[in-house]
């Protein structure tokens, strides 16, 4: 078939690539015996790959060719091998992390490695300047920090709470995100980046992180419980992120749950039961009732994760076994319900006001939510802990980069 031999050189250059992103350098002899070419093939290979940009010769090390031979060289390594890898400066990606507070930009190379980041606070319930400039100035700020120009980004994604409407562009679900539900924003946005962008649902970009990065590599089906500033969820199903019809699986926020009144036009309200019941908001509330003391003051997210990891730090206190025992049972009321729908075979436990319990909060929700969910899933601590939305979306934005710019059948 005409063009058959250059998809397959094409297929042979994204495998070798990906493999040296998996295992760093390589020698030509290595990296034959793992894409299963022969040493002239992989040596055309990566000459090919050295004159498209995409790789880089790094200097020289063991390629381990003689080890498991016969005779008196057995066993012993080969000789030092010219190394190869992927040329980090072939792309860049960036990432935007928002809420209320702040947009955290960061922009990577091509392997993965930040190399720039930059916030911009945007404290209060208005917006201090536009969300076109907020955008625009984190983003530049992450580009000189990384010594670029806004130009050298081939892709940006930006992650928000709640999701834009893929029938009407505007934001849903987050109505405590000020400035962001114009609904020519989208078109703003645009016209003032250079490069694609791409939106998605923070909680959504925490599971990407996860998936690529976590503890949930390996699952297609799993379900990602956050709990930072609100409760959210993200579902994974056959390996692909579930945004539902309007983008809104997974705002478990709202979702009815026993033990709290049922809240009404959730919407207007930016709550819901087990947000009542769950929401990092009901730790402080929890501990005062308990005359845990202090309870330090600040954003319900850093209060609770302080709580949380200072109950869990210290067993033999009954009041905080008590604020433990009572969160985790709010917690696997609503998991309860997610896994009756879904069965996922993993359950991701992610943001400070959860994973700051670490395994006393994890053995105690994985309890309760044996008594009350027929299926077993596999409840697990998330280990991204470091920005995982910006994570997340630096990993969606390189993705989507290293697709276009490792096609070299084109």
């Amino acid at each position: 078939m005409a063009g058959t031999p250059r998809v397959l050189r094409a297929m042979n250059d994204r495998a070798a690539l990906d493999l040296l992103l998996e295992h760093g350098p390589l020698s030509r002899t290595r990296l034959g015996k793992l894409t299963g070419l022969s040493k002239p093939t992989a040596s055309q290979l990566l000459a090919r790959l050295e004159a498209a940009g995409l790789v880089i010769a790094t200097g020289t090390g063991t390629d381990g060719s003689a080890a498991g031979g016969s005779g008196s060289g057995a066993g012993r390594p080969g000789p030092n091998a010219q190394l190869y890898a992927v040329d980090p400066t072939a792309a860049y990606a960036a990432g935007l992390d928002v809420t209320p507070e702040r947009v955290l930009a960061a922009v990577a190379d091509i392997t993965g490695r930040t190399v720039g980041e930059h916030a911009v606070p945007t404290p209060g319930r208005r917006p201090a300047e536009p969300v076109v400039q907020q955008v625009t100035a984190a983003l530049d700020g992450a580009v000189k920090a990384a010594g670029l120009v806004r130009a050298d980004v081939r892709r940006l994604v930006i992650g928000t709470p709640g999701a834009f409407d893929p029938g009407t562009g505007r934001l849903r679900y987050a109505s405590h995100l000020p400035g962001w539900h114009s609904p020519t924003l989208l078109g703003e946005l645009a016209a003032a980046l250079p490069m694609p962008v791409e939106y998605e649902n923070d909680v959504n970009l925490a599971a990407v992180a996860e998936q690529r990065l976590g503890a949930a590599r390996g699952h297609d089906d799993f379900v990602l419980l956050w709990n930072e500033g609100g409760l959210g969820a993200a579902v994974v199903l056959g390996g692909r992120l579930h945004r539902g019809f309007t983008g809104g699986a997974g705002e478990v926020g709202f979702l009815p749950v026993p033990g709290v009144p049922l809240v009404r036009q959730v919407t207007k309200a930016n709550s819901g039961g087990f947000q009542e019941l769950a929401g990092s908001q009901v730790i402080p509330r929890l501990a005062r009732e308990l005359g845990i003391t202090p309870v330090p003051e600040g954003p319900y997210a850093e209060v609770a994760a302080a709580l949380v990891a200072r109950a869990a730090a210290d067993p033999d206190s009954g009041s905080h076994r008590q604020l433990l025992a009572t969160y985790a049972t709010g917690l696997a009321t609503g998991i309860a319900s997610l896994v009756a729908v879904l069965d996922p075979e993993v359950v991701v436990l992610s943001g400070t006001a959860l994973t700051a319990g670490g395994e006393p909060l994890r053995g105690l929700v994985e309890a309760e939510l044996a008594e009350l969910a027929a299926s077993r899933p596999r409840l697990v601590l998330g280990d991204v802990r470091e920005h995982p939305v910006l994570r997340g979306a630096l990993e969606s934005a390189l993705a989507a980069t290293r697709d276009e710019v490792f096609d070299t059948s084109r």
